[in-house]
């Protein structure tokens, strides 16, 4: 039996593809940038074409560093950016529309309006999220409203919608599956998270034509097979996940109260609140951890939409560091940042604030503000950021969490780690395997074709690289999280 797993891990910034061995070690990887499209001013677009491409290079290139062949790879996972909406033709396979990227916030006004309208206690009810521009729905009714003759052929059947997921998918089977998993399905507004159905209503609010969507599997589950000529030959696709519920397996929270947080482009936390739909008092979000065997496990989940993108923008935007690491040494030169704060919202506000409409601000620069100080602010936002969102899941779950499980690019960085410890009070484990999303998404296709037992079995292999324990005083902790709830509060639409 092969004993190796094909991880595609596509996301906001890049491409990858990673191959695990059946304990979860990585062999080997490859990855591709990916391309960022700013049309306007709040908009963000991506080439579908582009990343299915990047996609099968990336492939190719891991397998052939591995050493292996199609025969030798039991199964792929996929996990995807989220939220991101792709519409294409079904008789050419080709993209009608650049994708809209979740940070995308064209669709601001429209969420407005349906607020105003009264319908987010409807679409809280039926899948645990608020009205944004951040997810799905107003996305595809933008596509639908702009794009010439699009709304006749998509309610002819000749178009096709999916998050990324569901494009990769539809590339590798050849245009033979045009199917998502439950996951990916819960953040698109349009998909009642406890009935586990496309709902009626919803699609009607967005004006969504039915025949667009793609059928709902469980996280593993037989998803189709590559077509013969892109790998070499037939790999079975069983396993897919939005890369934050990826994340969540990959971590093995298995277990109500669990919660792990994934620094990435943005940054995510998600806490397993077990099989029964909660929903939220705080704005955040009810969202599906995972969906196995027909069986739900429902995560609370607060969304950052900036973090690793913070220091990215001081690479490319600045042009204060040259690699994201240098991120890590400037922080250390300086004992504090001299009172400066970013609030990097530069795509808007995520939980617990949802606003759409903030922009990103650096608040308390003087003569005296060096780079180091600008580098080290961005880095301490990430920590402020993780803190709003804690605070809201102990009101939710009126239980402090004692712990945190972090994982993304972001978490190689010794010095954030120490700092998100500080400021949540809380211990910071830091696994041996920080590409989560990707290792999730292998366990779940490994369990699809019988290479694991179960979860136990997963539990058993996850491993802590390090620990990170809270060691700033309360003082300087409270007085710290002040500074930024006022820095924040600078940026928020209301109270400009």
């Amino acid at each position: 039996m092969a004993r190796h797993i094909l991880a595609i891990d596509q996301g906001t910034t890049s491409s990858r593809a990673i191959v695990f061995d059946a304990d979860g070690r990585a062999v080997a990887s490859a990855q591709k940038e990916l391309t960022q499209y700013f049309p306007a001013d709040g908009w963000v677009e991506h080439d579908a074409v582009e990343i299915w491409t990047d996609t099968l290079a990336v492939c190719r290139e891991a397998l052939a560093a591995a050493d292996l062949a199609a025969a030798d790879v039991a199964a792929i996972g996929i996990t995807n950016q989220r939220e991101t909406a792709v519409l294409w033709d079904r008789a050419t396979g080709q993209p009608v529309h650049r994708a809209i990227v979740w940070q995308d916030r064209r669709t601001s006004a429209m969420c407005r309006e349906l607020r105003a309208g009264g319908h987010e206690s409807l679409i809280r009810r039926k899948t645990g999220l608020l009205i944004d521009p951040y997810f799905s729905a107003s996305k595809v009714a933008w596509l639908l409203e702009h794009v010439d003759g699009l709304r006749a052929r998509a309610e002819a059947g000749e178009i096709a919608f999916g998050t990324v997921d569901s494009w990769l998918l539809y590339t590798l089977t050849g245009g033979a599956v045009h199917a998502t998993d439950a996951t990916n399905a819960a953040r698109t507004l349009l998909f009642d998270i406890r009935t586990h159905r496309w709902d009626d209503d919803l699609l009607a609010l967005f004006n969504i034509p039915r025949a667009m969507l793609p059928e709902v599997k469980d996280n593993a589950a037989d998803f189709g097979s590559t077509a013969p000529d892109l790998l070499g030959a037939p790999i079975p696709v069983a396993g897919m996940a939005g890369d934050q519920h990826a994340a969540v397996v990959g971590q093995c929270c298995f277990e109500p109260g669990m919660i792990k947080s994934t620094y990435g482009t943005g940054a995510f936390a998600l806490l397993n609140i077990g099989d029964t739909f909660v929903e939220s008092r705080n704005r955040l979000l009810t969202t599906i951890g995972y969906r196995l065997g027909g069986r739900t496990t429902y995560a609370m989940e607060g969304a950052i939409f900036v973090a690793g993108a913070a220091v990215q923008w001081l690479r490319d935007g600045l042009g204060i560091i040259a690699t994201a690491a240098e991120s890590e040494a400037l922080a250390r030169e300086v004992p504090d940042t001299a009172g400066c704060y970013m609030v990097p919202a530069f795509t808007g506000l995520g939980a617990p604030y949802w606003d759409a409409e903030a922009r990103g601000a650096l608040i308390g620069l003087t003569r005296d503000t060096q780079r180091a100080h600008i580098a080290r602010a961005a880095l301490e936002a990430q920590g402020y950021q993780t803190r709003d969102l804690m605070e809201a899941m102990t009101a939710d779950s009126g239980t402090a969490p004692v712990s945190l499980r972090v994982d993304g690019g972001l978490v190689a960085n010794d010095w954030a780690c120490q700092f998100l410890a500080d400021i949540l009070d809380i211990d910071v484990e830091r696994p041996t395997v920080i590409e989560t999303t990707a290792l999730g998404a292998a366990y779940l296709a490994g369990l699809q074709v019988g290479l694991y037992d179960g979860l136990d079995d997963l539990t058993h292999r996850w491993r802590r690289d390090r620990l990170f324990a809270p060691a700033m005083a309360a003082g300087d902790r409270e007085r710290l999280y002040a500074g930024w709830t006022a820095a924040v509060r600078r940026v928020m639409t209301e109270h400009r």
